[in-house]
């Protein structure tokens, strides 16, 4: 398909290979393996000397569409689909670092991206630093020595933090580094990794991609001899396979992804501007409010602020006498009644989340004080619901924070 196709255009007809039936819809090739017309063949195929499906571990018709479809969006040369979005975070991080290799990474990262880099990596031999994100002059100092790789998210989970991906990509690719990037936030249509230096881009399928909290998967995007000589070997090794069915479901989801984040930025910035407004919030993120301390990058690397907000319950009225920001978080969140509680995010559903207790639970207090993660930090992954019911009940919930705890024993 000709690159000159717009993204609206390539979420819908990217990579589409029909078959011989000749079907509107994507086929659904719901098969373990594949069979071979002879024996010659199939040594033909296993030595690599023809093309040839030979196992759904390996590669799957499915697969192969929703892998083109997102390397035609993103502008990658390539792609490969994984069971979940940590799946495909670890495959492109074990599949090219070594004992001796060193990672630097910045700090803001997801809780379980967090502990490979901190925990697992380390038990390889493998050196881990982190650094703050947001200053230059920590990845100046991290990257005026050699490394091996560099892994970030920008914006940050939860806390909204951005990095600069120009000036970090030089750094980096100055020390050797290749530059690894989790840009689930803003998804393929706000933020264009490659145009600014990565090197590989990473997803969780799971989240907008699906956003109808359907099915898991993930996805690693690079330069096609990196996914054929490093990637390709790991993966068909270890196992990481997305499932053929949640393939297909990814790709129909696809369909709508741009609609569906369009309106969950407009919902995501009114309710950005709503809470701004309420005594109870100490403060709201959001990248394209011009209070966001890095609203500028965020205006000059993305389209649109995303559909995430984070703020902090803590103002003036939080009713912090009743127990403390935890228990005003907990009470806000227990008082919402159309917005549910959930790890999950980018969903048509809006999702509020309390990191402290739950995502980013196991980094430890320390680290989450480091990130600005408060006992009254709630995430807010905003859905397609009219942003008017979800206004109210937003503020339904927050005129609840500010009244005493029932207590069990009262």
């Amino acid at each position: 398909m000709p690159k000159t196709f717009r993204p609206a255009t390539l979420l819908v007809r990217g990579g589409l290979d029909r078959s011989n039936h000749a079907e509107t819809a994507e086929a659904l090739y719901l098969t373990s393996g594949f069979v071979y017309d002879d024996a010659a063949q199939a040594e033909a195929t296993f030595k690599g000397e023809i093309a040839h499906y030979q196992y759904s571990r390996f590669a799957n018709p499915t697969l192969s569409m929703l892998e083109n479809r997102l390397a035609a969006l993103e502008g990658a040369e390539a792609c490969r689909l994984m069971a979940t979005g940590m799946a495909a975070v670890h495959a492109a991080l074990l599949s090219h670092l070594k004992t001796g290799d060193r990672l630097v990474a910045s700090r803001a990262l997801f809780g379980s991206c967090h502990w490979i880099v901190s925990t697992l990596l380390p038990r390889y031999g493998i050196e881990s630093e982190f650094v703050d994100g947001a200053d230059m002059a920590q990845w100046e100092r991290a990257l005026s020595r050699p490394a091996a790789m560099v892994l970030l998210e920008t914006p940050s989970n939860p806390m909204l933090e951005l990095v600069d991906l120009a000036a970090v990509a030089k750094l980096a690719h100055a020390a050797g580094a290749m530059v690894v990037v989790d840009n689930v936030f803003a998804t393929p249509l706000l933020q264009r990794p490659f145009e600014l230096g990565a090197d590989v881009v990473v997803y969780s399928c799971t989240k907008h991609m699906d956003g109808q909290g359907r099915v898991l998967g993930g996805a690693v995007l690079g330069r096609q001899k990196w996914v054929d000589e490093v990637l390709q070997p790991f993966i068909r090794n270890t196992g990481p396979a997305m499932s053929p069915f949640n393939a297909w479901v990814i790709l129909k989801g696809l369909e709508t992804l741009k609609l569906r984040v369009d309106q969950m930025c407009r919902n995501a910035a009114a309710i950005a501007d709503f809470l701004s407004e309420r005594a109870e919030i100490a403060r709201v993120l959001y990248p394209f409010r011009p209070d966001h301390p890095q609203h500028a990058l965020a205006v000059k690397q993305m389209t649109g602020g995303g559909t995430l907000v984070t703020f902090e319950i803590g103002g003036s009225a939080a009713g912090d006498i009743h127990g403390g920001q935890k228990d005003a978080c907990f009470r806000f969140m227990d008082a919402l009644r159309l917005i549910d509680i959930s790890n999950n995010l980018g969903d048509s559903k809006s999702l509020a989340t309390h990191p402290a207790t739950t995502t980013h639970m196991r980094i430890g207090a320390e680290e989450r004080a480091r990130l600005g993660i408060t006992d009254g930090t709630v995430r807010l992954s905003v859905g397609l619901e009219d942003v008017a019911d979800l206004i109210e009940d937003l503020a339904d919930a927050l005129d609840a924070v500010g009244q005493p705890i029932r207590r069990a024993a009262e």
